[in-house]
């Protein structure tokens, strides 16, 4: 009896072991893991398989759409003061244009401008100076505006309220969710995979080696960092220094009305950045206040911003006194903001493998088809080719050769 239970004992272990063995050999693999599936992680995953790449996995950690994609207001802009926005903006601007071909979704892209506007002779020279490198790098259409044609671009605006400003009629408005659903469903018909599950990056012997989630660990060689404002808990998680960090903005939204049109351009008041614009009847307010949290990744809508807000739309828009805010329909969302408010772009230093795709400082969703594309080309040829992006190269910060920045644009 003491035999037989032996060799039982044996026998068990022998199948336990067949088992594990079977399962590590029936263990997933990816060719190349992005985590984060939001609107930047969706346009890396598209065109990495648009261009044949096979594997692509797709890992987020909340529902489609539930992140920071969802809560952004869906602006467009080519106006920045360093030509490598500038050109992100551009390039993004031309992909748009043939989105629907591409994808198959309508993007929302409507061309009703942005019109920058200064109240003192050193905020228009900051914009004047920003024109010209704008229309270096290829923005031809931009225009410096005098007081007296503000009011022609949008005359909710006094006449008294700006010495001049700049528009660019091509700026206008996106529809993000609408762009990450075309991405990800024509991600998926070629084959790429998305799922939701939180993920980190393993790391063996300088080189990513997998991603494990709660329920399993999938081997790959590559790994996409497109995780928004958790992209530096994800990269410290891979031993990476990515100095990336989640900050809260607002948005006070009024209940419908028709004192403002559809088509009015973005409006932007440089000396305290409100600015405000008209999407599906209501009126979007928005003023980059700091919301102090015990919780950096907190989204809470904090309802004592409302004060200062209100009265600053007033003060620039008289013709919103009376107009109430639905504060229901209002939120708060977080930017992935890095130290010189510019994308971080490339291979990640030290770590062979991890690429990043980070730090848009909410400027993701606009630049995201170019992002995704520059992304993939990194991925596949070693380098972006489409644009010169060294000026987002990670490295930077560890340089301390940051991007300039003109705290206007």
């Amino acid at each position: 009896m003491a035999l037989r239970h032996l060799l039982r004992r044996a026998w068990m272990r022998h199948r336990h072991a067949e088992e594990y063995d079977g399962e590590q050999r029936m263990a997933r693999t990816a060719d190349v893991v992005i985590i984060g599936g939001g609107v930047v992680g969706a346009s890396v995953a598209y065109h990495l398989a648009a261009r044949g790449q096979k594997q692509v996995l797709v890992l987020d950690r909340a529902g489609q759409g539930l992140g920071s994609t969802g809560r952004a207001t869906g602006g467009f802009r080519a106006q920045f003061s360093t030509r490598v926005n500038v050109q992100l903006s551009l390039l993004a601007r031309d992909k748009l244009a043939t989105f629907r071909d591409e994808v198959g979704t309508d993007p929302g892209y409507r061309p009703y401008g942005y019109l920058f506007l200064a109240s003192t002779h050193d905020q228009l020279a900051a914009l004047q100076a920003a024109v010209t490198v704008q229309q270096d790098a290829g923005l031809r259409d931009v225009k410096i505006v005098a007081p007296g044609e503000v009011a022609d671009l949008n005359p909710a605006v006094p006449r008294d309220a700006a010495i001049g400003g700049t528009y660019s009629p091509r700026d206008g408005f996106i529809r993000p969710l609408e762009i990450l659903r075309g991405y990800l469903g024509a991600a998926q018909r070629l084959g790429a995979r998305v799922e939701f599950a939180a993920a980190r990056c393993i790391v063996e012997s300088g080189r990513v080696a997998a991603v494990r989630t709660d329920a399993e660990t999938i081997s790959t060689r590559c790994v996409v960092n497109a995780a928004g404002p958790w992209a530096g808990a994800v990269a410290a998680e891979a031993g990476v220094d990515l100095p990336v960090r989640p900050v809260k903005r607002q948005v006070a939204v009024t209940y419908p009305t028709t004192l403002l049109p559809e088509q009015m351009p973005m409006t932007i008041f440089v000396d305290d950045g409100f600015h405000l614009r008209v999407r599906d009847g209501r009126v979007l307010l928005l003023w980059p206040a700091d919301l102090p949290s015990d919780d950096p990744f907190d989204t809470t809508f904090d309802v004592a911003w409302l004060d200062g807000l209100l009265s600053r739309a007033t003060a620039h828009i008289p013709l919103l006194r009376g107009v109430e805010i639905d504060r229901a329909a209002c939120w708060a969302g977080l930017y992935e903001m890095s130290p010189d408010r510019h994308a971080v772009l490339g291979a990640a230093p030290g770590v062979q493998g991890l690429y990043l795709a980070n730090g848009s400082s909410g400027h993701g969703v606009m630049h995201a088809p170019a992002l995704g594309q520059l992304a993939a080309e990194c991925v596949l040829d070693g380098a972006a080719t489409t644009i010169d992006v060294h000026a987002l190269r990670p490295a930077r910060f560890a340089e301390g050769r940051l991007n300039p920045e003109s705290g206007v644009l």
